[in-house]
């Protein structure tokens, strides 16, 4: 099967090089060149180069492969009947590119910010605009393997920043001349009392910011000529009944000035609440070139020598070099989307991206949909009723007994050999909130899904969605959440997958099979059935801590009907119904089993799991006054071990402490060892990490803190 892959994928390669261009980057303008890292040597590799440029792409709208992207026939066109845009590109080179291992890793930016290098590098330490900006190494781990990063934007709705990469896309267009509008939907919060909100002003969409679809009219107590008006709700969670508040109470604009981009509320927006807006907007980006710009700048980047004008490409480049394309979160699901739709083949009918790692990216992103919020999420209790969670849920195909659909996100590259070697990463967090079990199971969660042969699943057991910095907070309240998050790293668990793909994708070496709960051997239950022990409210080390009662809570899902124009088979179209009306029938969601001391007992175990000073979950819960206490999102929790026996007996907790557990020194650095040793074998721990962490518990032994 590898040989028959690869050998596809290396007469694909040749084909791309012959074959005259279509959709296509037609100029790459380098703005500057420059040494990274401060002239820093990494290993073998040597020192980096920064390059900075801005790519212009057009598109066909005629064209088979694009057809699929929403509005693209209402794009404005050049002479030559093109739609164009135009993207940031951002490269680290290794400044010899003969010391380059041959992999370009194409980095999805998550909300316009790079992530790559703070999925794999260790001790990555700066700002949100250092990072972007390829100021901070880390490690280096990735430079030492001589790997070429590419970013890439592809999100329209960002607004500039931190050095966030930004992209230009067409706006969509009535033949007419009119302008396109619709109906849009936009959930608001806040976490400060407010009297004005940015309306594109959401959990996730303020910080960044992103920018707002303008209100076709300014004066919210007009009815329009279709007899609609707009609306403004409140409610304390996602399940509430939601209670309109009066017309008058509210305006466009920011409470002194109206204008199409904000909302006035007088009496003030409350944290805690859920706000919702539905108003009539317009002229709509056509976000959906987005996954086209993945699709053409992973094509321009792998073969073509130059651009039309000349410009030859930066990096290494040719038949032997191999592309993975990776991204967290938000750009996870933007990598399951866009192969799902079928931007993984060239419109010259080759593959473009060889591997594919998506990261905490459980659902979809519904960025081809005419006014598309991309920057929205799923929550249990904020974002809960965007489209992030159509069916299918699963890589291979599933029978879904709800929408009668039989489909499965590979159904397109499979039809024309186009799919990459994908290495599914996700957290525990992602069972626990966000719905990840159907891409495990069946729809109903009766039964274990069958896995393509081109796909790896490892859920790293008792992680949250990103981990928090440390120190923790010592004292409450712990942010947001009722207890403090659970800061157990991906880092490492990352680092050795990466190296697996790399070794599939390159050098056709199997790799190791999927580590994931699983239904069939009791460790993916429903959350009736998790046997989550009772720990009780502490003082460990000075750090109050309240009681934490599993509830048995999950993040349910139903079929949501956004009306006729939506196509939930793509999660594409135009959304009508806003709110969404919900289906009767709801999916089958499943949870980690768990052991005695509520550690998940299913997926990558890393060595903080195998010698453990604490619980780790991969759930939390806000604090009462938000949204009446559900799901504090993509939170896990940590709760320490007492240090000492009669510590825990006096606060009545079941767990052993860290003195039952590791008398000695010696002990605790033999847990960390025998857990490391064993991550080594299965390959999921590089031996150079191993002798860090060993390293790290011989010098300080049990550790303190988290």
């Amino acid at each position: 099967m590898n040989r028959l892959f690869h050998a596809a994928a290396f007469a694909s390669a040749m084909m791309i090089v012959a074959a005259p261009a279509q959709a296509r980057i037609t100029q790459l303008e380098i703005l500057r060149t420059e040494p990274a890292f401060g002239g820093e040597s990494f290993g073998s590799t040597g020192t980096y180069e920064r390059v900075f440029a801005r790519a212009h792409g057009e598109l066909d709208p005629g064209a088979s492969g694009n057809k699929i992207i929403q509005d693209i026939e209402l794009a404005p066109r050049n002479g030559r009947g093109m739609v164009e845009y135009t993207t940031d590109v951002a490269i680290l080179r290794p400044a010899d590119v003969a010391k380059s291992n041959d992999i370009l890793l194409f980095d999805v930016p998550n909300r316009g910010s790079k992530r790559a290098m703070l999925l794999f590098n260790a001790d990555m330490r700066g700002s949100p605009a250092a990072f972007n900006n390829f100021e901070v190494a880390g490690d280096g781990f990735l430079q030492r393997q001589g790997t070429t990063l590419i970013a890439f934007a592809w999100q329209g709705d960002v607004a500039p920043g931190e050095n966030r990469m930004m992209v230009q896309l067409p706006t969509a267009i009535n033949t007419d001349g009119s302008p396109v509008t619709g109906v849009v939907r936009s959930e608001l919060t806040t976490l400060s009392q407010t009297v004005s909100l940015n309306l594109s002003a959401g959990w996730f969409t303020s910080t960044p910011p992103h920018t707002s679809y303008k209100s076709v009219e300014t004066d919210n107590t007009k009815v329009l000529a279709d007899g609609f008006r707009p609306t403004l709700t409140v409610r304390s969670r996602a399940n509430a009944p939601r209670q309109e508040i009066p017309v008058k109470d509210w305006s466009f604009g920011d409470c002194s000035t109206p204008n199409e981009t904000q909302i006035c509320l007088p009496a003030g927006f409350q944290p805690g609440k859920l706000y919702e807006l539905i108003y009539q907007a317009k002229e709509p980006a056509v976000m959906g070139i987005g996954f086209a710009i993945a699709r053409d700048v992973g094509a321009f980047f792998q073969q073509a020598e130059h651009d039309d004008t000349g410009v030859p490409n930066p990096v290494v480049h040719g038949p032997k070099v191999k592309s993975i394309i990776t991204g967290s979160s938000q750009a996870g699901r933007f990598i399951r989307s866009m192969i799902a739709l079928g931007f993984n083949r060239s419109e010259e009918g080759q593959r473009v991206y060889d591997g594919a790692m998506p990261h905490i990216g459980g659902g979809l992103m519904p960025l081809n949909i005419r006014f598309a919020q991309p920057g929205r999420a799923w929550g249990q209790q904020v974002d809960h009723d965007y489209p992030a969670y159509d069916f299918p849920f699963t890589y291979g195909r599933e029978t879904d007994p709800v929408t009668g659909r039989s489909q499965g996100l590979l159904d397109r590259c499979n039809d024309n050999n186009t799919c990459p070697l994908i290495f599914h990463m996700a957290t525990a967090l992602e069972l626990w909130e966000g719905r990840q079990s159907l891409g495990l199971t069946d729809p109903l969660g009766l039964r274990d899904a069958p896995e393509p042969e081109n796909v790896r699943t490892f859920i790293m057991a008792s992680t949250q969605h990103a981990p928090p910095s440390l120190p923790l907070p010592a004292n409450p309240p712990f942010g947001l959440c009722q207890v403090q998050s659970n800061p157990n790293p991906h880092t490492w668990t990352m680092r050795a997958a990466f190296i697996n793909l790399v070794g599939w994708v390159r050098d056709e070496t199997t790799p190791p099979a999927s580590i994931k709960p699983s239904v069939a051997d009791g460790t993916l239950v429903p959350a009736d059935r998790v046997s989550f022990p009772l720990i009780p409210a502490t003082n460990y080390g000075g750090v109050s801590r309240p009681a934490l009662r599993y509830t048995g809570a999950v993040n349910n899902l139903q079929v949501l009907d956004f009306g006729p124009a939506f196509r939930p088979e793509d999660s594409s179209g135009i959304l009508t119904n806003e709110p969404p009306k919900s289906g009767v029938g709801s999916y089958g969601l499943l949870v980690p089993q768990v052991d005695a001391d509520g550690i998940d007992v299913g997926g990558v175990r890393d060595v903080y799991l195998g010698a453990p000073i604490g619980t780790y979950t991969g759930w939390n819960t806000f604090r009462p006054e938000f949204f009446d206490g559900g799901f504090c999102n993509f939170q896990g929790s940590f709760l320490p071990f007492a240090a000492t026996k009669k510590e825990r007996i006096v606060a009545g907790d079941p767990r052993l402490s860290l003195e039952e557990r590791y008398p000695t020194k010696e002990a605790y650095v033999s847990a960390v060892t025998k857990a490391a040793d064993s991550l080594v074998e299965a390959r999921m721990l590089l031996p150079e990490d191993r002798e860090r962490l060993v390293k790290e518990a011989q010098e300080k032994g049990v550790r303190a803190g988290p």
